[in-house]
């Protein structure tokens, strides 16, 4: 496919006139061929009333076509082939091999929720027959389903520019739930958003949806993003990026005459803790394992494993020294854009200056935009004491916070903000020590591991890719995983409603053949 720099408003390419940018290559400063224009608010206007007119046909079209769009966007992001790839490697300074498994993760996200549509379990049926006799009131006939909420706007993310921007997991859940889907691209991977774009329509085209159900849209600043979140069509955002820009949006949404739900993933550290067992039986393992995923994509995961809280000792020290080994052999690498790279120095000089003390650090920057991943340490009472020592820095840097017993841990814990992630290292005799501190995990964070880095988020219908703010938001969803359709869906209920006028998924016949409840307990004929 030929890039263009041109936006994509339901069928039509268009050449927006808002100014407009090249894309960049952050690994040279060079610029991309071609330009992109950027879009204005006839534009947000004319992909937000497309979308407005596309929604009801979208969502009762039948499942399996619905299914069958999906599977084809991911069929079509496969067609693209080296292109993709080559565009979203000069754009963002990935290696190759990783964005060949970040093009297999967006389409088995793709895949993943068309195998949901088809289950129809995500739609919730329920059926309560009446009861006619029942005394001493009878009950009506109720029956619930879950409807689409509407158009949803989706902001493409910098750090994952397939699986977390304009086909992500974002789109692939609005669209599996019947939602008509606005992407604004990210500025930073500008032709691999218009490639994958122009995948989705062709996908669109192929398999029968009405125009309006996907477009793209570029744009600078916050103006065509706010326009975007403000139009009175756009019923819910997915966001993936930084905390200013999530709230941001946030006070927009609600500042609407209509507020609506903004799902922002934002900001997070991924504290691990290091139980004495686990250091004394693999310190050294740990140390290098720790490394591995803390400069893992140059830190530039949302799951990174900034903070480690450990007891001091021997076995922390052998730790140390594994760590300090591996950082050294660690290159500087190349950083998403010039702003996350600047951003990334400032952090790591922020920290540096709140009196932490440096324990080791990779190989110096040398190229363009590169990054030198670096550990920190400091004490307990320190990190207690400074609430700046508990921000994010999005890059490969980390801090280890040394206490004098395992009791720190809780107090720590305590302090943080929500988090995506929190992880224990231990082994069977600091399980009494961990059941003190798992009930305060679990208010902190929305996934709990044992025993393995979070740097690795499974598409599945099990994971939760979400937490309490700011990690999210909103803490009640997920923005990974099979369960991630319910951000974007609501429930009606049908009292007495004659079948003829009923959806498909409530009908008598059940005529969907899906999974329903009838007075609480599964249908046994569907």
């Amino acid at each position: 496919m030929t890039i263009s720099g041109a936006m994509l408003i339901g069928n039509q390419r268009v050449h927006g006139g808002a100014g407009g940018q090249k894309a960049a290559n952050p690994a040279t400063g060079e610029t991309l061929e071609p330009t992109f224009g950027f879009g204005g608010a006839e534009h947000v206007e004319q992909a937000a009333r497309l979308a407005q007119a596309a929604f009801d046909p979208y969502r009762n079209l039948p499942l399996a076509q619905r299914a069958q769009f999906l599977e084809e966007i991911a069929s079509q992001i496969m067609a693209l082939g080296d292109e993709l790839l080559a565009r979203a490697h000069a754009e963002t300074g990935l290696p190759l091999a990783r964005l060949q498994g970040e093009r297999g993760r967006t389409v088995g996200q793709l895949r993943l929720f068309a195998q949901v549509v088809r289950d129809g379990r995500f739609l919730a049926a329920s059926v309560d027959p009446a009861l006619p006799d029942r005394t001493p009131l009878p009950r009506s006939d109720l029956r619930l389903a879950k409807v689409p909420l509407g158009p949803v706007a989706v902001f493409g993310a910098s750090n994952f520019p397939l699986a977390f921007s304009v086909a992500g997991g974002d789109t692939a859940s609005a669209l599996a739930a019947g939602a008509p889907v606005i992407v604004k691209g990210h500025n930073a991977h500008l032709g691999t958003s218009e490639l994958v774009g122009q995948a989705i329509v062709a996908a669109a085209q192929a398999t029968g949806m009405p125009e309006g159900v996907f477009s793209l849209l570029f744009g600078a600043g916050t103006q065509l993003g706010s326009a975007l979140v403000a139009h009175p069509a756009i019923k819910a955002v997915g966001f993936t990026g930084s905390r200013q820009g999530g709230l941001a949006l946030v006070q927009v949404a609600q500042a609407r005459p209509e507020p609506i739900p903004v799902y922002a993933e934002m900001s997070s550290i991924n504290p691990v803790f290091l139980f004495p067992g686990a250091l004394s039986a693999q310190a050294a393992q740990l140390g290098k394992a720790f490394v591995d995923s803390l400069t893992l994509g140059c830190g530039q995961f949302c799951t990174n494993p900034g903070l480690l809280i450990a007891q001091a000792g021997p076995a922390l020290d052998a730790f140390l020294a594994a760590a300090a080994t591996a950082m050294a052999e660690k290159q500087a690498a190349v950083m998403l854009t010039e702003g996350i790279h600047q951003a990334y120095e400032k952090g790591v000089s922020h920290l540096a200056a709140a009196g932490v003390q440096p324990v080791s650090e990779g190989l110096p920057s040398q190229g363009v935009n590169t990054a030198q991943a670096v550990l920190f340490t400091t004490t307990e009472a320190h990190f207690l004491a400074s609430a700046a020592l508990r921000e994010e820095v999005f890059g490969p840097a980390g801090l280890l916070v040394k206490v004098d017993s395992t009791e720190a841990f809780a107090r720590i814990a305590e302090t943080l903000e929500g988090q995506l992630t929190a992880t224990l290292f231990l082994e069977s005799e600091d399980h009494t020590v961990a059941q003190s501190l798992v009930p305060v995990l679990e208010r902190k964070a929305g996934r709990l591991l044992v025993n393995g880095f979070p740097t690795g988020v499974e598409v599945s219908h099990a994971m939760v890719h979400g937490g309490p703010f700011p990690a999210t938001s909103n803490a009640a969803f997920t923005s990974v995983g099979a369960t991630a359709i319910e951000r974007f869906l609501r429930p009606v209920c049908y009292q007495d409603f004659p079948d003829a006028l009923l959806p498909q998924a409530l009908q008598r016949a059940n005529p969907l053949a899906i999974p329903r409840l009838v007075d609480g307990v599964p249908e046994t004929n569907c």
